[in-house]
């Protein structure tokens, strides 16, 4: 008969193998952030030569397109619709000497975008601080508000846009672009936080570009945005767009 392990014997070996548990769980998360940002590098030099060349607007535009992009890929969306339609373009920048809420390429920003988004879900006061803060978008009908989506929900720095900005008695119509999912409760949230900012109307508009390792390709992107989004267009500025 096979003799049992004393119960003093068996408590170290528990620890030495939550442990190691603990640490193959750290490496592989290493690996992912680490796998992830090599990727968004690669979409980031693709799409910097991609990208629509910005088209300044008619003076007269009444449409603004404002949007946060982190590698890229609504940057592209978001110069797509200011191409479309004509519109005043605002990118949306978290300040890079901000260490804590910066966003550059690679492991740290892309860390720093899974803390914050993370952050967001318990206290809105985490939000990063955005550059422009304000726009006064008082000259426009229509405003699209353009994000990637972290943890489900857009990004931080547009929400923190909503929340300094006023939307008074406009259209404005959120945008993502996205790898899996997207919470709807996060964008009701969002709808209840710009209607609160005076929108008279919302409309969410959203491209699934696939799996880190399987994703749609730039122009394949374009063309879903423009069906999808699009295809019962006749004013050519919103409708289609609600």
């Amino acid at each position: 008969m096979l003799e049992l392990l004393p119960v003093r014997g068996i408590a170290p070996m528990l620890g030495l193998a939550v442990a190691l548990v603990a640490g193959l769980a750290i490496i592989a998360a290493v690996l992912v952030l680490f796998s992830v940002a090599l990727i968004e590098r690669g979409q980031a030099r693709t799409l910097a030569g991609l990208l629509p060349p910005a088209v300044a607007p008619d003076t007269q535009a009444r449409v603004a397109v404002v949007y946060f992009s982190r590698s890229g890929n609504t940057a592209l969306a978001a110069r797509y619709l200011a191409r479309r339609f004509q519109a005043a373009l605002f990118p949306l920048a978290v300040p890079a000497d901000t260490q804590e809420h910066a966003y550059p390429l690679g492991m740290l920003g892309l860390a720093n975008a899974l803390r914050d988004a993370c952050r967001l879900k318990k206290v809105s006061a985490s939000l990063p601080e955005n550059r422009p803060t304000t726009v006064d978008l008082s000259a426009f009908d229509t405003v699209w508000l353009g994000s990637p989506v972290w943890l489900y929900s857009p990004a931080p720095p547009i929400w923190h846009f909503v929340e300094l900005n006023r939307f008074d008695d406009q259209h404005v119509v959120l945008f993502n672009t996205y790898n899996s999912h997207i919470a709807e409760e996060s964008v009701a949230r969002l709808e209840a936080l710009v209607m609160a900012r005076g929108a008279r109307s919302f409309a969410h508009r959203k491209v699934l570009r696939g799996r880190m390792t399987r994703q749609l390709s730039p122009a394949h992107m374009l063309e879903v945005i423009e069906e999808d989004w699009f295809s019962t267009d006749t004013d050519g500025v919103t409708h289609g767009a609600r």
